[in-house]
C-alpha cells in the first residue's frame, strides 16, 4: 500500500475490481491497521495518496472526468460539504450504511442516497490553566467572549476548517447576531493573534501564554497517552471543560468519507466504505487514533476516551454546520477574526 505525495509525479493508479484507489486527508500511521484489515477481508489492494483536505479538494477539481480516485477520506464536515456541493462526490445507497451511520453524521439523502458518511466524531474542548483561570469562566463557548477572559484567550486561525464548524454550528443554534457578537468578542479577548495547531494552543495553556484555549479531544487525548514526560508535564498544567453540558453541549465534528464522483470501481469503493462502518474499523478508529466511533453501539478500549467517559454531546445536523461554513467566514471577516 503506498503512500503518495501530491506533490509529486505520479503513476496511473489501477482501475480493477481488485484495486481501490484512496484520497486520504487522514495521516495517522494508526490507519495503516485499518487498510491492512480491509484488504485481508476482502482481497483488494489499496492504492493510497495522502495530502491535505485543500489539496486533495483541488487534485480532484483539476481531475476532472479522467480521476482515478475511488474513495475520499476528509477529516471536517466543512470541508466534505464544499466537496459535496461543488459535485465531487456521488450519492451512495446502502442498506449498510443507513443503519449504523446516524442520520445526522452523513449528508443529506435527496432520495438516491447520501453523498458522504461521518466514520467517527471528535468534540472541540475546551482547555484552561488550572493556576490562573476559573473553570467556572470558562465552561461554555459563549463565557470565552465574556470580558472576564480579556487577553486570554487563544485560537487557531478563524478561517480553519475546525473553526468554520464550531462557527456554523453557533449559527444554527444562535443565529446570525448572537454568532457575530461572540466572535467579535473572541477578537476582543485574543491573548495573542490566533496561530499554530491544536497541539500548540494546548501547549500554549501549558506555559501561561494563553489562559484558554479550543482544541479538538483527540489532540488531548494523544498528549494525555504519551509516555514522554514533557507531555504529562503540560496535561497536568491543564484542565479539561466539555462546554455547554447544562444547555446545548459539546461541538462536535466529524472525519468521514465519500465515493469519488467518477470512482472507476465503484463497487470496491462502496464496499470500502461499508467496512469502515464495521465494528473491527470503528475500533480502529477509536483506540487508534483517539475518536469516538459514529457507530454507538461499538465499545472501544481506549484509557484516554474511558477516562473522560459521557458527556453530552451537541444534536446538530452535521450537514448543516457544513452549509453554515459561509455564514461563518462572513462574519469572521466582518470582526476581523483572522
Amino acid at each position: 500500500m503506498a503512500t503518495v505525495g501530491l506533490t509529486t509525479s505520479l503513476p496511473a493508479l489501477s482501475q480493477s475490481s481488485g484495486v481501490l484507489n484512496l484520497y486520504s486527508a487522514r495521516h495517522y500511521q494508526t490507519d495503516e491497521a485499518l487498510y491492512a484489515d480491509f484488504t485481508k477481508q476482502t482481497g483488494i489492494k489499496i492504492n493510497r495518496i495522502e495530502a491535505d483536505d485543500n489539496a486533495l479538494y483541488e487534485r480532484l477539481r483539476s481531475e476532472g472526468k479522467n480521476s482515478s480516485a475511488d474513495v475520499i477520506l476528509m477529516v471536517d464536515a466543512a470541508r466534505l460539504w464544499r466537496a459535496e456541493i461543488d459535485g465531487l462526490f456521488q450519492p451512495v445507497k446502502s442498506k449498510v450504511l443507513e443503519t449504523r451511520i446516524p442520520k445526522n453524521l452523513r449528508s443529506n439523502d435527496a432520495g438516491q442516497g447520501s453523498q458522504w458518511f461521518g466514520f467517527s466524531t471528535r468534540a472541540r474542548v475546551i482547555v484552561y490553566n488550572k493556576a490562573t483561570v476559573k473553570a467556572s469562566d470558562v465552561d461554555t463557548y459563549e463565557k470565552l467572549a465574556d470580558p472576564v477572559n480579556k487577553g486570554k484567550v487563544c485560537t487557531r486561525s478563524g478561517s480553519h476548517p475546525y473553526m468554520l464548524s464550531l462557527i456554523g454550528a453557533m449559527y444554527e443554534r444562535s443565529g446570525e447576531a448572537a454568532t457575530e457578537a461572540w466572535a467579535k468578542g473572541m477578537v476582543a479577548n485574543m491573548a495573542r493573534a490566533p496561530k499554530g495547531g491544536d497541539t500548540d494552543q494546548i501547549k500554549g495553556v501549558a506555559s501561561g501564554e494563553c489562559g484558554v484555549a479550543l482544541t479538538n479531544s483527540y489532540y488531548l487525548a494523544r498528549l494525555m497517552r504519551s509516555d514522554k514526560p514533557a507531555d504529562q508535564q503540560v496535561v497536568s498544567k491543564i484542565g479539561l471543560i466539555w462546554p455547554n453540558q447544562a444547555s446545548s453541549g459539546a461541538h462536535m465534528n466529524v472525519a468521514g468519507g465519500a465515493v469519488a464522483k467518477n470512482a472507476p470501481n465503484k463497487a470496491a469503493a462502496i464496499k470500502f466504505l461499508e467496512y469502515l462502518a464495521s465494528d473491527s474499523a470503528q475500533q480502529y478508529f477509536a483506540d487508534g487514533n483517539n475518536e469516538w466511533p459514529a457507530v454507538k453501539s461499538v465499545k472501544t478500549n481506549n484509557p484516554a476516551l474511558n477516562k473522560w467517559g459521557s458527556f453530552k454531546e451537541e444534536n446538530i445536523s452535521i450537514a448543516a454546520i457544513g452549509k453554515n461554513q459561509i455564514y461563518a467566514q462572513k462574519i469572521l471577516d466582518r470582526v476581523s477574526y483572522k
